[in-house]
């Protein structure tokens, strides 16, 4: 029984504040009493998290971006009020978890969220100033007749410049992204600029030896990219270049001189000519749901993206479907005490188990080889069938594969399953008459999914993204004839999704995200209601 608190009992501010202080008091002791090694440990720490966190934010400033650097800032900050200030523990201790979470995690699936509603792929990969002075130089064409301008090759920090000397005979030096610029402190030897102050000239040896990143330099003359380039074939000398496209800023247009074809911004990232005809080269811009649109409206698309996840889901429910029901044989069998040497058969059973997963497909890749595979060969006696090349062969020759590399695991985890199961409920069973199947049938069996439900559930969702055997096995292939993506009958929605983005000529990695985005809700749904209805199995407890 509590009494009441007298109103002189209470403690006043001005109590409070005194505990505060003293609380304050004793951590700064606390964190003094550790030692100056300690403290000199941790400064020099920040200050290295510090500087690299500079460094980034720099990086990131020079970009345009502000939000990234910002995020830095903010983060680094909290870090060093958490490691210096006294007190804090939980913390010190949870701050480096919850940075690597934030950074392989957290903001690899933001990023990827936001490539999904951008065009970023290949031609859009940068912004429209990069585009626009890649497509001056991917169109230049060396100036008939244009003057001659010695040159001497020069290198400072790992890149490469071009001093010249122009008509006038005066020295100018630039490199790949700085513009031509007068040398007064040029060494000269007669009338050709030879040196720089700190640069090193390359010799003849050293400009063979780099001869393909000095042919592929184009020095600006000056900030206008419509003035042309210098370029060099020879590292001696080099000669203007001008481009058959004319960038005019004002209008937000790109000329061909040749054609007189004029190319104007058309809002997603490209220039484009009033026929419909673009530019190879674009730029990265936002696109909103456009990505998301033509994965379920293009018809070169959408009918492969259609094949591929219903196979995709045949494929798991498939694999999963196969291995548990091999494997629960197997656990069955070798779990009879009337099977001798069962600890024997057991290794055996689980050997495929033990090879890396991606090296056992290699190995089945050449046994359904259609020419010399050992399968048709030896095992059918010299035929000819395409297991590689045919789409259900194909789809067939992955199923066999992943039951072989798949049972093992589930071998292992019914056979656990069923020793825990207690005997005197079987053999309750067999009293009340019950037979064999009756037992294994509404005992053992539903005990069963109580324990290895959950598992069902995570090999599902492991097979639903079964990169290594479907790369490996079959490459996706054979290929859609008919689809505009990189995309075959065998692929299911994650090696799709990587030839999308990785592989080819084309890569659409804005395409790409936008799948992942749809393969990460399918399998987060699918797994939220099938761990619902396990739920009713454990009523079975």
């Amino acid at each position: 029984m509590t009494t009441p608190t007298l109103e002189t009992e209470r403690p006043t501010a001005e109590d409070r504040a005194a505990r505060r202080r003293q609380r304050r008091a004793e951590a700064w002791a606390e964190a003094a009493g550790a030692g100056w090694k300690v403290w000199l440990v941790k400064i020099v720490c920040l200050g290295i998290i510090d500087a690299l966190a500079i460094y980034a934010i720099l990086a990131l400033l020079h970009g345009g971006d502000w939000i990234v650097p910002l995020i830095v800032a903010v983060g680094v900050l909290a870090i060093n009020v958490i490691y210096l200030k006294p007190g804090l523990l939980p913390a010190k201790y949870l701050t480096p978890g919850l940075v690597f979470l934030f950074i392989f995690q957290i903001f690899v699936v933001l990023y990827c969220i936001y490539i999904a509603f951008t065009n970023y792929g290949s031609g859009h990969v940068s912004s429209k100033d990069d585009a626009v002075n890649a497509l001056l130089i991917q169109n230049q064409q060396r100036v008939e007749d244009s003057a001659s301008y010695p040159l001497t090759v020069l290198e400072q920090g790992g890149s490469y410049f071009f001093l010249v000397t122009t008509p006038e005979g005066d020295a100018e030096i630039g490199g790949a992204d700085r513009p031509l610029e007068a040398v007064p402190d040029a060494e000269f030897s007669g009338d050709r600029a030879v040196g720089a102050p700190g640069y090193t000239s390359l010799d003849f040896a050293q400009i063979v030896a780099s001869q393909s990143a000095i042919t592929a330099l184009a020095v600006p003359f000056s900030d206008d990219p419509n003035d042309g380039t210098l370029q060099t074939r020879d590292g001696s000398t080099a000669y203007q270049y001008i481009s058959t496209l004319v960038w005019d800023a004002s209008a937000d247009t790109m000329t061909d001189t040749q054609t007189g074809t004029v190319y104007r911004d058309n809002g997603h990232g490209s220039f484009a000519a009033d026929d419909g005809q673009q530019l190879a080269t674009g730029w990265q811009v936002w696109v909103g749901g456009e990505n998301f649109v033509r994965a379920f409206t293009t018809e070169s698309i959408r009918g492969p993206f259609i094949a591929v996840t219903l196979w995709t889901f045949a494929f798991a429910i498939l694999s999963v479907a196969t291995t548990f029901v091999l494997g629960l044989f197997l656990a069955i069998v070798f779990n009879d005490p009337r099977m001798k040497s069962r600890k024997y058969y057991r290794v055996i059973m689980i050997l495929p188990y033990a090879f890396p997963a991606f090296l056992s497909a290699l190995v089945w890749q050449g046994m359904f080889n259609q020419d010399f595979g050992f399968i048709n060969q030896t095992l059918l006696g010299g035929a000819s069938i395409p297991w590689l090349q045919d789409p259900w062969l194909a789809k067939l020759s992955i199923l066999i594969v992943n039951l072989w590399l798949g049972f093992p695991y589930m071998f292992l985890v019914t056979t656990g399953a069923i020793q825990s199961i207690p005997e005197d409920i079987q053999e309750a069973g067999r009293v009340d008459g019950a037979s064999v199947w009756q037992i294994f049938r509404h005992i053992k069996f539903p005990l069963l999914l109580v324990s290895v439900a959950p598992l069902l559930i995570s090999s599902f969702a492991f097979n639903f993204n079964n990169f290594n055997l479907i790369y490996m096995l079959t490459g996706g292939g054979p290929r859609f004839a008919d689809a505009s993506i990189n995309v075959g009958a065998s692929d299911i929605l994650i090696s799709m999704v990587y030839k999308v983005a990785f592989v080819g000529a084309e890569r659409d990695y804005g395409l790409a995200s936008a799948f992942s985005i749809i393969i990460f809700v399918l399998v987060a749904v699918i797994s939220y209601l099938s761990f619902r209805q396990t739920k009713v199995l454990e009523e079975l407890n």
